[in-house]
């Protein structure tokens, strides 16, 4: 390096100063598999699911048997990431814990293997630590922001509970209580209460289960093969125990009588089941934690249980149920944020404030010292991760591994690949056409000229160009290119072969084609439709069920996890690279069928030429172009929409006889309690570079919530009056819904108390009153 400029010198030495303590924490996991027998096992235990449930995945993709197949290997940045984080999740006491690991690798190269791996040696770990029930509770939270991006993890996150439960069931050495997973979404994807026959509205499990059997609706689980034989999870598939009466559970089975899962699948959907079951593994969005403070069976997660009996674990909300356990079980061991460049602008700056409060309830107090879980995230594209995971997590420091090395063509545990095709891009301008009939020439003859390539035979080398990937900015012009293609494209491909003939050289460049029905993968399709669209386009085109064009949205900018796509159509220059970049990685994921993306650039649109003029200098080096994230969680706007979310999720949560709901009127007065958000709340500013001025405003802001809490929890009940945190109506309880004006507000308290539950809800409606020239209403169709 003494030949490098003074700057480039400075760099390459940081590189290896991060080389250097990447490889000590590698060899110091090493240390801890030959030194701790418990570790060792969890390790081999975790080796031995992963290894099932993969073989599994890709006997059912290949349609063979598992024992077809050879043994599957770990990628070397896959084992090293787990290495380099076994210490930390060994030991809440680990020098490691507190450290972020960022898994910053290309779309496509396996990072979910290595961080369901880190999951699996979690679970082992904790139940061999843990023996009996005392094991038992919420382990591992995986998060994500958007519902393709769950349900594409929920198939191979389920395989991986279930290798670990046949672990479980055949080795008796992973504790008594099953191994689960849990899927906690919206009301919209999942049933949020079992209901009864009397309660049978819409999101109620007895009301899913009818509206399924007699209208063909949705099931309560968006999950359509077994994941562990592959077979179909159909409406048979569902059954409300003990009966549709009043059912306590929801048991899923696979449709396979010979699967070792046809008594019973270890998934959980139904939100009440969820807070009772603790199923070991968590798959959630990111909004759902918005309902924190709002339930008070929530509290659960974070261990806070002391009661269990054959149907599930019971903290201080249900205080009547259940026989008293030997302990508390343990906290969270490990949390993943997965795709944390989503979690940014106004719902990653939401989202920080609230996490100051799951660490909080998540961390323990160990030798005088507060632990948390242990958290990694994954990513593609990001920039200043240091100052985003600061502001979100509020952790001091970040490690990204693979750490970058002194050449960026190889960083040890990656090298580029020069030699094998991956991705083609190809940029489409045409001066004085409209946007509209450059993609129904462009996407009519891409169909055609795919069809003229295939074979027809069973391993069709064309196939991944026969189905075409769409991709828009809005569903505006999604809208418009829907009729295109229902009409346009497909009339004019049933003829495309025979009115496109080469005289010179002489041939058939195009052939005729039928399209089947198209698909969309947008915001305005229903969960139980999105899983449809993805089996859909993973059938060969040749098969009758198959999929020949899907117009989408940034909706699959994450979560596509699609190998025999190869073929995408953009349609205008997406606003950020790093959408950009996400969108176009969904073609070209299966190594031998490389991708194909055209972008259609609209050369009247100023930012489109730019693109269109340095297309190529860009496709060079547009990882360079990615964006800074921004999270500020300590914003003006962000306290007013979520700083009295936090305090109640925090107080209510973090001290279990705060827990139930009729306490919210001595919570604000237990000074220790809030004096322990308090600096949690000042460690947090301290490290996302707030001056002392804003921190005294923001804590000044939490001594003003928690005075107006004492002050309306005496005016409730100075009169025998009842106050709640989350029951009743609007004077009874403290939270409020943030977009409904309260009746009785005179001095504006309650209103601070507004509490969304999503974590997107930021702006009320506006209503719009239609009126005609002369101010009479204009009457408008049902």
């Amino acid at each position: 390096m003494g030949t490098l400029a003074p700057r480039r010198r400075e760099v390459a030495e940081r590189c290896l100063k991060e080389i250097g303590e990447a490889r000590a924490r590698i060899e110091k996991g090493l240390r801890r598999l030959s030194g701790d027998p418990m570790s060792r096992e969890a390790f081999a235990i975790m080796n031995r699911a992963i290894a099932r449930s993969n073989r599994r995945r890709e006997a059912v993709e290949r349609k063979v048997a598992p024992d077809e197949l050879g043994p599957p290997k770990w990628r070397l940045f896959q084992i090293a990431f787990i290495l380099l984080n076994l210490d930390g999740l060994a030991d809440r006491e680990s020098e490691d814990r507190p450290v972020v690991d960022l898994l910053f690798f290309p779309t496509g190269g396996g990072k979910t293997e290595a961080y369901l791996g880190l999951a699996a040696f979690a679970i082992a770990r904790r139940r061999l630590a843990n023996p009996g029930l005392t094991g038992a509770g919420l382990s591992v939270v995986m998060r994500y922001t958007l519902r393709l991006l769950t349900l594409d993890q929920l198939s191979r996150a389920a395989g991986l509970v279930c290798a670990l439960e046949l672990e479980r069931v055949g080795g008796k050495r992973l504790g008594d209580w099953p191994i689960e997973i849990g899927l906690w979404v919206g009301g919209a994807v999942t049933p949020n209460r079992m209901g009864s026959n009397k309660d049978d509205v819409d999101r109620t499990l007895v009301g899913w289960l009818k509206r399924m059997k007699k209208q063909g609706g949705p099931t309560p689980l968006p999950l359509k093969a077994c994941p562990w034989c592959g077979h179909e999870i159909g409406p048979d598939c569902f059954t409300a125990r003990p009966n549709m009466m009043k059912p306590a559970q929801l048991i899923v089975n696979c449709s396979n009588p010979t699967c070792e899962f046809a008594e019973r699948l270890p998934i959980v959907s139904v939100d009440e089941e969820i807070y009772r079951r603790l199923p070991a593994f968590m798959i959630a969005t990111v909004d759902k934690f918005a309902n924190v403070p709002w339930e008070g069976r929530s509290g659960a997660f974070f261990g806070h249980v002391d009661r269990h009996n054959g149907a599930g674990f019971y903290g201080a909300a249900e205080p009547r149920e259940g026989r008293k356990l030997p302990q508390e079980l343990p906290a969270i061991d490990l949390v993943i944020q997965d795709e944390l460049h989503l979690i940014s602008g106004p719902l990653g700056t939401v989202a920080g404030l609230y996490e100051t409060a799951f660490d909080l309830l998540a961390s323990r107090m160990v030798n005088g010292v507060r632990r948390g879980p242990k958290i990694v995230a994954s990513t593609a594209t990001v920039r200043r991760a240091d100052k985003q995971i600061r502001a979100l997590f509020g952790r001091g420091e970040t490690r990204i591994f693979p750490p970058p090395g002194p050449c960026r063509h190889d960083s040890f545990f990656a090298e580029t690949d020069r030699g094998t095709p991956g991705r083609l891009y190809l940029g489409v301008g045409a001066p004085g056409q409209g946007p509209k009939r450059v993609f129904l020439r462009t996407l009519q003859t891409l169909l055609a000229g795919a069809g003229a390539l295939s074979a027809g035979t069973k391993e069709d080398p064309a196939d991944p160009y026969l189905t075409a990937l769409c991709y828009f900015n809005a569903l505006r012009e999604l809208g418009g290119a829907r009729r295109i293609v229902d009409d346009e494209v497909r009339r004019n491909l049933s003829h495309y072969g025979v009115d496109r003939v080469r005289e010179a050289p002489a041939g058939a460049p195009f052939v005729n084609r039928s399209l089947h029905e198209t698909i969309e993968l947008t915001s305005r399709v229903a969960t139980d439709k999105v899983a449809k669209a993805r089996k859909a386009l993973g059938l060969p085109a040749a098969d009758k069920g198959s999929a020949h064009v899907a117009l989408a949205t940034n909706m699959i900018s994450v979560g596509l996890d699609i190998p025999r796509l190869g073929l995408m159509v953009v349609q205008g220059q997406p606003k950020t690279a790093a959408e950009y970049i996400q969108a176009t990685s969904r073609v070209g994921r299966s190594r031998g069928r490389p991708g194909l993306v055209v972008t259609l650039l609209n050369l009247h649109k100023p930012r489109d030429r730019t693109h269109h003029e340095q297309f190529r200098a860009f496709h060079m080096s547009f990882y360079r172009a990615v964006e800074a994230t921004s999270v500020t969680p300590f914003a003006s706007r962000a306290l007013d929409r979520a700083l009295a979310a936090m305090l109640v999720a925090a107080v209510r949560h973090l001290d279990p006889a705060l827990t139930p709901s009729e306490a919210a009127e001595r919570a604000a007065s237990r000074d220790e309690v809030v004096r322990i958000v308090r600096d949690e709340v000042t460690a947090k500013m301290v490290l996302s570079d707030l001056s002392p001025d804003e921190r005294a405003g923001v804590l000044s802001r939490l001594d003003d919530l928690r005075a107006a809490w004492a002050a309306i929890a005496d005016e409730q009940t100075n009169g025998g009056g009842e106050f709640r945190y989350d029951k009743g109506v609007e004077p009874q309880r403290l939270l409020q819904e943030p977009l409904k004006p309260l009746p009785t507000d005179l001095d504006g308290r309650r209103a601070w108390f507004a509490a969304g539950r999503s974590m997107r809800e930021t702006e009320p409606a506006a209503l719009l009153m239609l009126r005609r020239p002369d101010g009479s209403p204009m009457k408008t169709s049902p």
